[in-house]
């Protein structure tokens, strides 16, 4: 079983509509202001920098540890990046998916919900690429788009450590990654009820 095709393939709709332009406003509110938005993209970052930097710190495989190593530091040097285009930043927001992986201690859940977060933050990234390139910032929108070649590496990494799994550790990296979508999605359609709009596009 190729996981991260499977995961792209069972949580389609999800990743859809969490790559959608309710997606932003969502995350700020509905505050579609340029440092509303970096806000809640360097909020993203770091907490992602902190859950990965701790599973590297306990994680028993090695392999596994040092990919966590290599992608905390990504997370972080993509923090610093939005943090430079804000005048001040004080991270107080943890977002759902980053509390759904701070629970997991198992190697294999670990590296599937490290696809599922890989995956629904490509979408987070189309997005804000499109906002800025909308609103006729190419700084902001190549500064997110400067970000994908990492987004690609974590999963390139991903994809070697699930080779070496066995069929049911594949099975529960799977479920970790659906899991860590769903947990992404849940939250998005939760905030966007909370505003009085429908998380379901009307077709």
């Amino acid at each position: 079983m190729d996981v991260i095709d499977a995961v792209r393939d069972d949580n389609a709709t999800a990743l859809s509509r969490l790559g959608s332009s309710r997606s932003l406003y969502a995350d700020t509110g509905g505050e579609m202001e340029r440092d509303v938005i970096l806000a809640a993209a360097a909020d993203a970052e770091v907490a992602a920098a902190e859950t990965f930097a701790a599973w590297a710190d306990d994680e028993s495989n090695p392999d596994a540890a040092a990919a966590f190593t290599a992608t905390a530091d990504e997370e972080q040097n993509h923090y610093e990046t939005v943090l430079a285009e804000l005048d001040d930043h004080d991270p107080d927001y943890v977002p759902a998916i980053q509390e759904y992986l701070r629970t997991l201690e198992a190697t294999p859940e670990r590296v599937g919900a490290l696809v599922g977060r890989t995956l629904a933050a490509e979408k987070s990234k189309e997005q804000l690429i499109g906002f800025f390139v909308g609103q006729a910032d190419t700084d902001a929108a190549d500064l997110f788009r400067s970000m994908g070649d990492d987004l690609d590496a974590q999963l390139s990494r991903a994809a070697e450590l699930l080779e070496a799994f066995d069929d049911d550790e594949r099975q529960r990296a799977k479920a970790a990654a659906d899991e860590a979508i769903q947990t992404a999605y849940d939250e998005y359609a939760s905030r966007l009820e909370e505003l009085g709009v429908n998380p379901k596009p009307i077709c």
